[in-house]
């Protein structure tokens, strides 16, 4: 396969860009050599800069559920630009993709449109100081919640990826002033007696836990019943609020997400990815006393320039009315379990211990036995075995996600080709 145009992009990108990427995952430094500069994208599949056509499960880290460049969503993104850029002033638009996001969460009653994840999380954490009048926020070792101060400690995703923090409450960045990672205590993931210990030394100081309801950013990590039952007892005990981060899995595990799924009841939830179609978009929700908090309605500021820019509201818009005219979630379910299946069977075969968690379109190979719930047991991987996976199916033209320690994801547009050419790809890769 050529990938002499990727190469030579990337040489020029590492005399402009730090590390040559924008984002630090897409520079494959957890699996080795060069990343691909993609061109154009449809369906299924990426081609990149050299023309090679990849089967793709990144699905741009979580966006792409319909598949890329679905036609819904570029004629709504095509009426708008006709429309104007941006205003710096309210549009229809944003009233109802409001209307949408709320209609498919009932527990919340407001939400603020902005422009990332990472805005999201840290405006919900504000809040949630200002709503309480306390100082401390609990979030999980390996959850990642975005690139604020306050939650780059012991964070996943690409700092999982990079070995970044190790230390309770130690900053997982460089920058991060140890004050800010003190206000953040750590707790593992799907310990309840280890949560239960945390509220009985702290909880009268504590404004928030935060939580992924399903991990992707430590590879995807499945909550147990007493995880979640001690999260919602505990929080309402000690009058914590409750943050679901679903800027992964919202609107990407089930109509109304995982709350909708497992059965949740957060006081906020923060959503990305699927509500933008591909564009920024991020928000933040809940009951309408929390959220009458924020400015102008209260004291704890928050704003942004491109807030509800009428071309992603457009696009997220027509996402979530693709969803909900033709709910995709039993395909994708169909299609992740045979997915799973298949590998399962490969591996087996092949004598590879793997772990293979999934929850719906959301999938991570696990290079170890199982199983594998927590944090300490994720990182337990053989990142080299991983390495070899990754790489295999890449030659043979899947580009799944370069890191042991991120979801892959389904979409829409993947059928029963798909699921043949990438099983077919593992079994060239392990069995010849």
């Amino acid at each position: 396969m050529n990938t002499q145009r990727s190469a030579e992009l990337f040489a020029r990108a590492q005399q402009l860009i730090p590390g040559g990427v924008n984002s630090p995952v897409r520079a494959f430094r957890a699996v080795g050599g060069t990343p691909r500069f993609m061109a154009r994208a449809q369906g299924a599949y990426l081609w990149d800069a050299d023309g090679n056509q990849l089967l793709d499960y990144v699905g741009s880290w979580g966006p792409m559920i319909l598949g890329h460049n679905p036609p819904q969503v570029l004629s709504a993104i095509q009426e708008a630009l006709q429309e104007g850029l941006s205003y710096g002033a309210p549009t229809e638009r944003e009233v109802r993709l409001a209307e949408r996001i709320l209609a498919a969460y009932p527990g919340c009653q407001r939400v603020r449109l902005v422009s990332s994840g990472t805005e999201a999380t840290m405006s919900a954490l504000r809040l949630a100081r200002g709503y309480t009048g306390r100082e401390l926020i609990v979030k999980f070792r390996g959850n990642y919640h975005g690139h604020a101060d306050s939650l780059l400690v012991q964070a996943g995703s690409g700092l999982l990826t990079a070995g970044g923090g190790t230390a309770q409450s130690a900053p997982s960045s460089a920058g991060v002033p140890q004050a800010f990672a003190e206000r953040t205590l750590v707790a593992d993931y799907n310990d309840p007696e280890g949560l239960e210990a945390l509220f009985a030394a702290r909880g009268e100081e504590i404004a928030a836990v935060i939580f992924e309801p399903v991990v992707g950013n430590a590879g995807v990590l499945v909550p147990t019943p007493a995880f979640l039952e001690a999260l919602h007892r505990l929080t309402q005990q000690y009058g914590a609020l409750l943050i679901a981060d679903e800027v992964m899995t919202g609107f990407r595990l089930a109509p109304g997400g995982a709350v909708e799924l497992l059965g949740l009841k957060p006081d906020l939830v923060c959503w990305g990815k699927v509500i933008g179609g591909g564009l920024p978009v991020g928000a933040y929700g809940g009951r309408a006393e929390i959220m009458e908090m924020v400015a102008p309605s209260g004291p704890v500021y928050q704003a942004g320039t491109l807030s509800g820019n009428p071309v992603a509201m457009a696009a997220g818009l027509a996402t979530l009315e693709a969803l909900a005219q033709d709910p995709p979630y039993a395909r994708l379910e169909a299609y992740g379990a045979a997915l799973e299946q298949g590998l399962r069977e490969i591996f087996t075969q092949a004598g590879v211990p793997v772990a293979i968690n999934r929850v719906g379109s959301m999938i991570t190979v696990f290079f170890r036995p199982g199983p594998v719930r927590t944090y300490a047991e994720a990182v337990a991987s053989d990142t080299e075995a991983f390495k070899r996976f990754f790489h295999g199916l890449l030659e043979r033209g899947v580009y799944w996600p370069p890191s042991q320690f991120e979801a892959a994801f389904i979409s829409a547009a993947h059928g029963p080709k798909e699921l043949e050419r990438t099983l077919e790809a593992v079994r060239d890769v392990y069995l010849g």
